[in-house]
């Protein structure tokens, strides 16, 4: 399956629009580590624990996005986009979209 930003793949003509696909996820870290966010906050550094909270949840939503799209017969998905957002104190929701295509290289087409 081939992921791009970009409205096309160079080298691949698009044969086929299966349509938006999309995937999302919410996490939260435990207690304890919003705790220690809280200090960091105070004297300034990077937040690992909502880096990696991030990381994984974008990881998740990509990954559900592929599975929609191979369900539609897609082998690619272009113009892929990610939104996040504070669904409550140390929880976030990621959301991943973008259009499901069916891709042929340019010498078979």
């Amino acid at each position: 399956m081939q992921i791009s930003n970009i409205e096309l793949i160079p080298g691949h003509r698009i044969v086929r629009h299966l349509g938006m696909v999309q995937g999302n996820t919410v996490r939260a870290k435990h207690v304890g580590k919003d705790i220690l966010a809280g200090f960091k906050n105070i004297f300034g550094g990077e937040l690992k624990a909502y880096t990696e909270l991030l990381t994984e949840a974008r990881e998740e939503a990509v990954q559900r996005m592929i599975a929609q799209a191979q369900h539609l017969g897609a082998n690619a998905v272009v113009n892929v986009r990610f939104s996040t957002s504070s669904v409550t104190a140390g929880a976030a929701e990621l959301f991943a979209y973008g259009t499901a295509v069916e891709l042929v290289e340019e010498s078979q087409a």
